[in-house]
This record gives structure tokens, sequence and C-alpha cells, in this order.
């Protein structure tokens, strides 16, 4: 069926909503304005933030709490330039994101036009595809296809340029809608057969479960399997809280600076099967796991298998059809009270790892001291987070270290950080787009003092647009992992690039209509939380915590990688 428009932007927003689109992030311009007209009459809600960044982080949380493709809208030259860093940071998360930028008209190119710029060529080695389109007839198509390269595969983002005079043209003709379709990859039942041979044979296998199995929707099949095998689960990434951190066999997160049972299970495992994780910095490159393992590899794209380490068996699948698969074989041999009495062992030996490296954490998570200790911090927000629906997001260096070590993830899709890109200032977005998409749900945003003030007039959409979130600020009065990875690597912090000083972020939040509360004891923590949620306003919380508290991220940065 085709349709009649008047321009190329009513074109565009009928393409949008045929995809299925119902929320765009967005910073105006005047390249876009014949897509806005049209935007501002259709069923697609617009959220307008300050910085064309955080449209885009907030696209990215989209996409990640939905699973869905997130869309943000921005104008051109340094509209387009400013979206650039988050765009980056959705690529190594592999979120699927379609940025769509204005630009010049196509007979205005290398007139020196305003804000005239080559944009896909800077876009493209940031994204999966960098699509231009140059013909108003073809807007749908390139729509379709924008949204087709995004979700196929590994999912990422996708860059769509629409110049102003493309956007303003009428079509020479009734245009047709393309829906983007999907085609699943089928399983290899040879590899599931291998896998499950290998299972029968094993005596302390884990799983490792990543982005893949989040963007797969393979919680259940993935509880089913370990409950039916007694197979010992980690989880990483976008897969956090895929199986709750509460269920018996789940020992929470694989990374090695988390306390648990994380890094004894990744280096004496004899079977370890990644299922949609990649070996990355965060398994020092897949090193971290024992060598005389057998690793089992499993993701929907070919090209991500045997990355930094030999891989034994390959697995080129979907997370969810390969652990159904995997799961239905073991089934129909009837082998999985087999497989748990064999388990058994490992698993109380993992329990028994586990209570000595939380033994350990215990004296920082439950310290008194003044100024307060962000591991104290992160205890206490986690405990008062305490319903299976709380969403915690979290930015900053340190920051992000403290929460992750310590976070209860109950339930998949509802922690959200930077992930590998390490991008600081995305905090402020990701809590709003949170708020945004759950109204009902409590959210709260754990941060740094530094990383807050990337974005910080995002408070000032949060208090506008009535998005009652609690920003929960961990203030080391600088730029905390940069100054110990400094005392680490070079002998000395260099004062004048890492220490903020004291700001009392509280008051300026105040400032702009919302709740602001000091913090400087512990026992002040837990009311102040409940103050700041009693007030069902935007409220930030200062906490001042203790400067010369060195997390193991800080130690990370100062010696793996990042100075190598």
């Amino acid at each position: 069926m085709t349709q009649e428009f008047a321009s190329g932007g009513e074109a565009a927003v009928a393409a949008l909503v045929a995809q299925g689109v119902d929320t765009l992030f967005t910073l105006s311009g005047g390249h876009i304005n014949p897509i806005y007209i049209h935007l501002e009459s259709s069923d697609i809600k617009m959220f307008d933030t300050r910085h064309e960044q955080a449209a885009v982080w907030m696209a990215d949380a989209y996409a990640r709490f939905t699973r869905r493709t997130g869309v943000a809208l921005v104008t051109a030259g340094p509209g387009f330039t400013n979206a650039l860093t988050a765009v980056a940071g959705a690529a190594m998360a592999g979120t699927p994101l379609v940025l769509i930028a204005g630009s010049v008209g196509v007979s205005m190119i290398e007139r020196l036009d305003l804000q005239d710029m080559r944009q896909a060529p800077v876009a493209e080695p940031m994204v999966k595809k960098a699509l231009v389109c140059h013909s108003v007839d073809r807007i749908p198509h390139f729509v379709d296809q924008a949204f087709r390269e995004a979700r196929s595969g590994r999912p990422g983002p996708v860059y769509l340029e629409l110049p102003v005079d493309v956007l303003a043209a009428a079509p020479s003709k009734a245009l047709g809608l393309p829906t983007t379709y999907q085609t699943a990859r089928p399983v290899d039942l040879a590899r599931v057969e291998q896998v499950d041979d290998l299972l029968m044979k094993a005596e302390k296998p884990i799983l490792v479960a990543g982005s893949g199995a989040w963007y797969s929707d393979a919680g259940a099949e993935l509880t089913e399997l370990v409950e039916l095998t007694g197979i010992p689960v980690f989880t990483a990434a976008n897969g956090r809280g895929i199986v709750s951190d509460t269920h018996p066999m789940c020992f929470g997160g694989i990374l090695a600076i988390r306390p648990g049972a994380g890094l004894f299970a990744s280096m004496t495992s004899d079977l370890i099967i990644i299922l949609g994780n990649r070996l990355s910095l965060f398994s020092l490159f897949g090193d971290i796991y024992n060598p005389d393992a057998t690793l089992v590899q499993v993701d929907i794209e070919a090209e991500e298998i045997g990355r930094n380490r030999v891989v034994d068996v390959p697995v080129v699948s979907d997370i969810r059809a390969f652990v159904s698969g995997l799961r239905g074989r073991i089934d129909d041999r009837d082998q999985g009270d087999v497989l748990i009495a064999r388990h058994e062992p490992w698993v109380h030996e993992l329990r028994e790892a586990e209570r000595a490296s939380l033994a350990d954490a215990e004296p920082q998570w439950t310290s008194d001291a003044v100024p307060i200790h962000p591991m104290r911090l992160s205890r206490e927000v986690d405990d008062f987070m305490d319903r299976d629906d709380d969403i915690v997001v979290t930015d900053g260096g340190d920051a992000t270290t403290w929460i992750g070590m310590t976070r209860t993830m109950r339930r998949a899709g509802h922690y959200l950080d930077y992930g590998l890109f390490g991008s600081l200032g995305g905090g402020v977005p990701y809590a709003n787009a949170a708020k945004f998409l759950n109204p009902d749900k409590r959210v709260v945003l754990f941060t740094g003092d530094g990383s807050l003030g990337f974005n910080f007039m995002e408070f000032e959409r949060a208090v506008t647009k009535g998005l009652p979130i609690v920003v929960v600020v961990s203030n080391d009065l600088g730029w905390g992992m940069i100054r110990h990875s400094q005392e680490v690597r070079l002998g000395r912090a260099i004062k004048s690039v890492v220490d903020i000083g004291t700001i009392h972020y509280e008051k300026l939040v105040e400032a702009l209509g919302g709740v602001g509360i000091l913090v400087e004891e512990p026992g002040e923590i837990r009311p102040a939380l409940e103050a700041a949620f009693a007030s069902g306003k935007t409220a930030l919380i200062n906490v001042m915590t203790d400067p010369t508290a060195v997390s193991p991220g800080s130690l990370a940065l100062a010696n793996v990688g990042a100075y190598q």
C-alpha cells in the first residue's frame, strides 16, 4: 500500500511510525524543522534535552531498558558533533539505536552554508552503517534500512542523514512504508550436542551470560537450564539480573573486582560457557579464565568469537535459541539429576569462596568512618533499593565501580552503566530516561561529583518534566579514579587536573526547583534517601565521601590496558 505525502519530513515521520517508534529524544535545530512539524501531530512522544549528547544517551537507555530501537534526532553541524560521544558508547555497548541528523541542503554542499560539514564520514567508524538519503522518494526505504541494520545480528547504532531540502521537498509519487523484519539464525544442533557432551564430563562448569542473553530475552530459558542442571551462572554487562542474584544458582557478576565467587570461578572452572559476552578488558581479554579450561563461546556475530583468546567450541547462534536447544537435549536424555549431583561439590566450593570474599569486603560496607567510605554509601543505597522493580543507574569512574561491586541485581533491565566505552556524563540522561519510561518505579542515579558536571542541566529537564529521580553523589572532591591511578602510576596526584573541591550540588538542584540534601555522616544516608523519595520531586543527595578510598577500578586503570 502506498501513501501520498506533502513533504519528505511527513514521509520520514510516517516511516518512523511504521517502524513502531513511540518515543524520540531530541534537541531542536533548524535543519530538522521539516520533521518536527509532522512529529508534533503524530503519536510519537518527543523528549527534548539540553544537549545532543544527552538525547543520544536517553535513546541508548531507552533501547537497553526496553530491547527496542532507540531513536535520537539532532540538527546539523554542532548538533551532530555533540551527539558523537554517546554514539560511540552505544557502539561499544551493542545498543540498537538510530541517530537521525539533519544537514545542509544538497544544493548547498561546499557553498559555506551555515553548519555545513561532511557528517557521514565522521560517523562511519562509530556505527554499523552510515546512510545519507538524497532522494525524497527513498526516505521510507532509508528509514527501514537504518532500523533493520540496527536490530540485525549483534545490535548497534546506525546513522541516518536527511538533508533539509530533501525533507522539505515533495515526493514525486505515492510512497510505500516498509516495516522492518527480522530473521532467526538457526541453531547448530551438532554444536548443541557437543556442548551437552562436555557438560556430562565437566566437574566445574560455569555459565557466563552477557548482553546477548538480555537482547535475545533468554532469561526464562537460562533459569530453567541452571535449575535443570545445577550449573552455576554468572552475569555480565546488560545480562546482569537475567538470572536474579537472589537465585540459589546465580553467583552475581563475573567481574574479578566484585566481591563474590567470580574471580575464583574464572580461575578454577574446567568448562566455561560464555553466552553473548565479549572477551574484553573486563575479563583481562580472556586471560582471567583458567588456561586449562575448555572454553565455549556462543555469540550472534561470528566475528566476535575468539577475540583475544582461542576458543575450543565456537557457536554462532542467538543465545535464547542455543540455551533452549541445550536445555531440550538435556531434558530429552533425562540427564538433569545426574548433572545436579555431579555439580553439587563444585557449587559448595563456590559458596565457600563467595563467603570468604564477602567477609573481606564487609568492613568497608559497614564502615562508620567520616568522611564516609563509598562502599558504605553503596551498601546503604543497595539496601534501600530493595524492590524487584527498583532501577539503579550509575555514572562516574570510582562511583560506578563502588556500586557495581555492591548492587544486588534482582531483575534484568533495571541497572545501567556506561559499559566498556567508559564515557562519563550519561548518568542524569540515563536516570531521566528510566523514570520517563517507568513512572511508577523508583529510580536512583549513583554518580561521582566529576561525572555529574557533564550534563548537569538535564536536572532542569527532570524538574520541568516532572521526573522525580533521586541522585546520590559520591562526592570525593575530584576526579577520584584518575587521582588514584596517578598516585599508583606516577607516584603522586597532579592536583591541578584532578581536584574539584567542595561544591554544594544540592543547592544547585534546589535553585532549579528540586530537593537538595547534604550528608556528611553514615547515619544520615538512609534518612536522606527516605526524605528524597518522600518529596515526590527531583532530588539530589550530596554525600561527602572519603577522597583517600581507592577502588579496584582505579588500580586496574593504573595497571591494565589504559597506560600500557
